[in-house]
């Protein structure tokens, strides 16, 4: 525990969400819901005005439609949203070189260790400076929390939001935490709040007062113990600046369960070359792929192949893939695949391809005949609701919705008024993907033709 508040957690406010709002001045005040849209979507960010009518992230979105059906749904956009995220992150930088990024939209800083500041004061006015340079560079607002521990300033940013700072004095710890429930702290989650519950235990001062002994019984040795320290304010963990990779995946739950052998091969390759993408995109190689399937009946089995030495190559992370499948019963369909890359290094070893296709001693393995050229473009081509388009005529805009052939894009741009809707058929040639536009200056040079 530090002696004056120097330790400063940011999190952005409804960073999907406003950062969608922030693109489309249409959705601005309005409910917007951001995540998977099929029936077995989640919702990744809801604004405050989804929020209100009690959609949260991680709620099914076939719950949220029902709690708010007028809201807009869109698809993420995570390039998007990591280009704000790394004009956030700068900002930080500025303020220390000891930045500890969590996520996409939060991140702590040592300010001490930056020399910004040394006392309350100082601490108040770098988060302040901070608060403003985001939304000046961004448009978009963070909510600030500072203390002299990572606890209390995550949990002073969450009584900040939104688009608030809110700073804890040191030696006002427990007299604050006191009256909270035991969620409030870090490793409470619904399980173990409802053993403490039933324990008699609801708040923090709750923990205080039942003591280390009575919560190691309850909890075990480690979780009790350190619970202990956190209900009497105690957080020593200091601020990390490099938080090392453990691992790089992806994974993609399917609207219905995929039962056609060949194409959930494909799919597998397809997750594999997206893998790789983003295993090159961190700077990493990785010497051992997994496969993860989630069957019909929730079952999910995960399997596993380590390489002699690192690779960031799609062809040897497909291969595996595909043979790690081939042990894999998917007999009753998948509702799930994901492929992931571990044990990270941060070189690439060249010569793998060899043993990609000879996994072990007595398996023949042909190699793959060169792939034929993939069409540029499906014939008919797939609109994702909130995604980036451009028309010849009218300049950028974004998708409202697509279907029956047709897809329906209202034209309109960050800094704009509120834009038109037009509807097109999905294979117009005046139609193409579009690039995202800055939400603060640098905009579109071709106005949106209303």
């Amino acid at each position: 525990m530090r002696a004056a508040p120097t330790i400063l957690h940011l999190d952005m406010d409804a960073f999907f969400a406003a950062a969608e709002q922030a693109a489309k001045p249409s959705l601005r005040g309005k409910p917007v819901v951001v995540g998977g849209l099929g029936p077995r979507g989640v919702v990744a960010t809801a604004s405050y005005e989804a929020r209100v009518f009690g959609v949260h992230s991680a709620m099914p979105m076939g719950q949220a439609r029902r709690l708010v059906p007028n809201a807009a749904y869109l698809v993420p956009r995570f390039a998007f949203y990591r280009t704000i995220s790394e004009q956030v992150m700068e900002l930080l930088g500025r303020l220390s070189p000891l930045v500890e990024p969590l996520s996409l939209d939060e991140a702590f800083v040592d300010l001490e260790a930056g020399g910004v500041a040394d006392d309350s004061d100082s601490a108040r006015e770098a988060g302040e400076r901070l608060r403003r340079d985001i939304l000046a560079t961004t448009g978009l607002t963070g909510s600030v929390g500072l203390a002299g521990s990572k606890m209390l300033a995550k949990i002073a940013s969450e009584e900040a939001k939104p688009d608030g700072l809110v700073l804890i004095e040191p030696g006002t710890e427990r007299e604050l935490l006191g009256p909270k429930s035991v969620r409030i702290l870090p490793g409470v989650g619904p399980a173990t709040g409802e053993h403490l519950r039933r324990a008699g235990m609801t708040t923090v001062s709750d923990l205080a007062e039942a003591g280390e002994d009575e919560l190691v019984r309850l909890l075990g040795r480690a979780h009790g113990a350190s619970l202990y320290r956190m209900a009497q304010g105690y957080d020593d963990r200091p601020v990390v600046a490099e938080r090392d990779a453990k691992s790089v995946s992806v994974e993609d739950t399917f609207d219905v369960d995929l039962h056609d052998r060949v194409r959930i091969r494909t799919e597998v390759e397809r997750l594999a070359e997206r893998c790789v993408g983003r295993l090159r995109a961190s700077g990493h190689s990785g010497r051992t792929i997994v496969l993860k399937v989630r069957r019909f009946d929730f079952s999910t089995l995960t399997r596993s192949e380590t390489l002699r030495g690192p690779t960031d190559d799609p062809v040897v992370v497909r291969e595996a893939a595909g043979r790690l499948l081939e042990g894999v019963d998917t007999t009753g369909g998948v509702r799930l695949l994901g492929v992931g890359v571990s044990g990270l290094a941060d070189y690439t070893q060249e010569d793998l391809f060899a043993q990609a296709a000879e996994p072990s001693a007595g398996v023949e393995v042909e190699a793959p005949e060169p792939a034929a050229p993939e069409p540029e473009e499906p014939a008919e081509r797939r609109w994702s609701p909130g995604h980036d388009v451009r028309h010849a005529v009218y300049g950028a805009g974004w998708v409202q919705g697509s279907g029956v052939g047709r897809v329906t894009v209202r034209f309109e741009e960050p800094g704009s008024a509120p834009g038109r809707v037009r509807t097109f058929l999905v294979d117009d040639p005046d139609l193409v993907a579009g690039e995202p536009l800055p939400l603060v200056g640098g905009g579109d040079d071709e106005a949106a033709v209303a």
